[in-house]
């Protein structure tokens, strides 16, 4: 665990910066790049990178934390209010972060893998590590940081005890991959295979793949597969290669293979003049390419093709994500427990400590395997990362975790096995907390998740965090600068979730956020979220609420803003934050034109209020058949807010543009915007096909049931399912009461099983649907689509004639929701 230290005048000169520095005794060997992600303060140098959002505004933040070593690209950045600090001066800062990690790299003489491609990445790599883990101390990248960044910081982590090094890259356009390849340096690489993703900032697969090739220039070892390869006219870099095809001469030829026992994947082929097998866990495609990859990886490598069998056949799957999930005694219970290093751990630390909706942040944490050698730094760096992240309670199960107690300052209670920590679950007392479950795979921590975890309606809502943290930076990348960002989590965020969702816009720096009611407001005061919010719909029942938690009135009317200013003589407030609303079109609420006299004049004449915006609402944003009204619009717009900025004493926001305003019309973006259902992946400005949003939502339930139907029986109430020649049904656990709409009945509607669509057989019922799965391979229990990314919540709400609004919405809320972070 004893990471190189490095000087001052070491990083001045591996940057080539220019310097102003107070302290010249301070060593560097942590990187940081997200102000959001703070560790190991008086070791840390942040590097302040211009992407989305530009880095140098979060230095006084990030100087407050303690950080006192700071790497800019602003010439024009002023030093002087950063009293004690080291800052290197460079060209480009992202270039810096890559050129140390390039020359941290240089330290090191041991075999690095390297990984790219479309897709399996990932799976590739934490395979190998579960393969070669035995024979080496294995530094890999986590989760998916193949990026730009992504690259660098996991490269920063090489320390002295680590004998091999697997780190996986991935990239978006040409240029990309030069700069990847000198910070990994890689001695064996591996391609995966070539598909579409990614695709969008190449000019063809071949330039694509052209590019990728360059991570391997100068690898000893280029291991690959012919098929991916065939049409390739370039130079296939490699001092030697490897190669594996099936049916195809190659080092590895797979010339056969069955599935065994519907568990099993078994596969023969041809290595160095013999015949080899192996058997795969797995039986999906996907699963047995990669594995099959990993085989040639180690026969590559000099294993024997007996040894290899055998590891194989333990191969364990790769539960890529963590889940967020309610638990029993008022409790959210963060299920991380597929993976346990120090770097997952990290990030897992981070996920907990933006929860805001308990006071109390719990960690139950296994021993961390591979830590026989150095224990002691180990647990004292856990012990380091639990303070910086906020954890306010410890739960350890095994040995070595235990022995190394004294290192932990924080309340601490430890347990030998994860049975015996079952066996006093209840002495424990677990309530009212945020609990994070880390464990090693051999711990068993899923035991422990189902025990804390509420038992669940099979049919889920599972919403993706990664996906929506995607389609918020995509409305963030259209603004202009300074405008600000208001997100919309009225009606339970779109029925995907309230504090849950609100933690994770918070955590990512929005501005505002806006719910409909004042309930919904004081629900996420409750939870713990502190950024302002906007109440659409205040009333004169919900004023004294509205004050008491803090939050900022819509106000629509004479006679709303007359009652809102009762009530502050009742509280006794002065200059309290409200949001005047217009009716430049919609005609649902707002002052109208004629009415903005009035509405100054009763401005003018109180302190009790302070406006922080004044806003409208575009009617048809979407609809080019309507741009002359939407012009019209926000000129309207513009000269109301504008008469009554001339006659107040102080600014105030304008904001007009909802989601698809943010994508259609960068003239109305004024101040600050409102993102709404584009969070979740739906904005009628895209055709579905070729939409930069990612998929938020998947609504998934299951088969109770499966029959056989004879030849003219029917099916459901008035027996409006009909099997003239008979077939195969499967009743599935979701009917109108969960929010699939009764008119999705008799063929209207469909659903996923086994990636196929099939129909909706008779009438939906309140708890239950039919569906017909004639010709198709499953069984009772099995998992079924209601929609996705492929059934699209669009394409249901076109066959309603209604809008995806309504569909997302009209989940029920015994529906549970899992969040879950990839």
């Amino acid at each position: 665990m004893n990471h190189i230290l490095y000087s001052v005048e070491e990083l001045r000169k591996v940057l080539g910066a220019n310097v102003s520095i107070s302290n010249q005794e301070v060593k560097i060997k942590t990187v940081l790049t997200d102000s959001r992600k703070l560790t190991d303060i008086h070791h840390a140098v942040f590097f302040a990178l211009k992407a989305r959002r530009d880095g140098h505004s979060f230095i006084n933040e990030v100087y407050k934390s303690g950080i006192r070593n700071f790497v800019i690209s602003d010439a024009n950045f002023d030093l002087s209010l950063y009293k004690g600090s080291n800052f290197y001066i460079v060209n480009d800062s992202l270039q810096a972060l890559q050129k140390l990690a390039s020359f941290h790299r240089s330290k090191f003489n041991i075999p690095v893998i390297a990984i790219t491609g479309s897709n399996g990445k990932t799976i590739v790599k934490e395979w190998l590590y579960q393969l070669l883990a035995p024979d080496y101390n294995i530094v890999r990248s986590p989760k998916s940081y193949n990026s730009q960044i992504g690259v660098p910081v996991s490269v920063w982590e090489i320390n002295e005890e680590n004998t091999l090094a697997i780190f996986e890259a991935g990239i978006s356009k040409v240029g990309e991959m030069d700069n990847l390849e000198k910070v990994i340096k890689p001695t064996i690489g591996i391609l995966t295979n070539i598909g579409e993703a990614h695709s969008t900032g190449f000019e063809s697969p071949e330039q694509k793949l052209e590019e990728k090739l360059k991570l391997f220039k100068d690898v000893d070892l280029f291991i690959y597969s012919c098929n991916y390869l065939n049409n390739y006219t370039g130079e296939i870099p490699g001092k030697n290669k490897f190669t594996w095809c099936y049916r195809s001469k190659a080092d590895l030829e797979v010339f056969d293979d069955e599935v065994l026992d519907e568990k099993y994947h078994f596969l023969r082929g041809n290595f160095n003049g013999t015949e080899v097998q192996a058997a795969i866990p797995f039986t999906d495609m996907a699963s047995v390419e990669n594995a099959i990859i990993c085989w040639a990886t180690l026969l590559a490598m000099g294993y024997l093709p007996e040894e290899v069998d055998k590891r194989l056949e333990k191969l364990l799957p790769i539960k890529m994500r963590l889940e967020l999930k309610n638990g029993v005694n008022n409790c959210s219970i963060i299920d991380d427990s597929y993976s346990l290093d120090v770097s997952s751990l990290a990030i897992a630390l981070d996920f907990l400590k933006q929860q805001n909706q308990h006071v109390k942040r719990t960690l139950i944490l296994s021993d961390i395997p591979g830590a026989g050698l150095d224990q002691y730094q180990l647990y004292e760096k856990v012990a380091a990362l639990l303070e910086n992240k906020s954890v306010d309670y410890l739960i350890g199960v095994g040995e070595h975790i235990q022995l190394n107690a004294d290192k932990f300052n924080i309340p601490s209670k430890f347990f030998n096995t994860t049975a015996e920590l079952l066996e006093n679950l209840s002495s424990l007392k677990l309530s009212n907390e945020t609990i994070l479950l880390k464990g090693a795979r051999s711990f068993e921590f899923e035991l422990i998740s189902q025990a804390l975890t509420q038992k669940v309606h099979e049919t889920v809502l599972e919403i993706n965090l990664n996906a929506l943290e995607h389609n918020l930076n995509h409305y963030k990348s259209l603004l202009k600068p300074d405008v600000k960002l208001m997100v919309m989590v009225k009606a339970f965020s779109y029925g995907s979730g309230s504090f849950e969702i609100a933690n994770l816009l918070e955590f990512n720096k929005i501005d505002y956020l806006a719910v409909a009611y004042a309930d919904e407001g004081v629900s996420l005061r409750k939870a713990g979220i502190t950024l302002p919010i906007m109440v659409l719909s205040p009333d004169v029942m919900s004023i004294d609420t509205i004050i008491d938690n803090h939050l900022e009135p819509e106000i629509y009317s004479l006679r709303v803003l007359r009652e809102f200013l009762d009530g502050l003589i009742r509280k006794n407030k002065h200059k309290y934050p409200v949001h005047i609303k217009l009716d430049t079109g919609m005609h649902r609420l707002g002052f109208m034109e004629d009415e903005i006299n009035d509405l100054i004049t009763l401005l003018i004449d109180t302190d009790l209020v302070e406006i922080k915006s004044v806003f409208s609402h575009l009617v048809a944003t979407d609809n080019p058949d309507h741009d002359d009204f939407t012009r019209e619009q926000i000129e309207l717009f513009k000269n109301l807010s504008q008469q009554i900025e001339d006659k107040l004493t102080y600014p105030f926001m304008r904001h007009i543009a909802n989601t698809s305003g943010i994508s259609r019309w960068p003239e109305a973006q004024f101040d600050l915007v409102r993102l709404g259902i584009g969070l979740y992946g739906v904005d009628s400005t895209f055709e579905k096909s070729k939409s930069p949003l990612q998929t938020v939502t998947t609504l998934k339930t299951s088969i109770t049931q499966i029959k056989e139907i004879r030849p003219g029986d029917t099916i459901g109430y008035n027996r409006m399912g009909k099997m003239p020649n008979g077939g195969k049904i499967a009743t599935v656990k979701i009917g109108y009461a969960d929010g699939y709409s009764h008119a999705l009945g008799n063929g209207v509607g469909k659903m996923l099983v086994k990636n196929k669509q099939v129909p909706v057989i008779g009438k939906v019922c309140m708890d239950m649907t039919m569906i017909d799965i004639t010709g198709i391979d499953v069984s009772e229990g099995d998992e079924v689509i209601v929609f996705n990314h492929i059934i699209t919540v669009e394409e249901i709400a076109k066959k309603l004639n209604t809008i995806p609004y309504e569909i997302l919405t009209g989940i029920s809320q015994r529906v549970k929701r899992v969040y879950y972070y990839e």
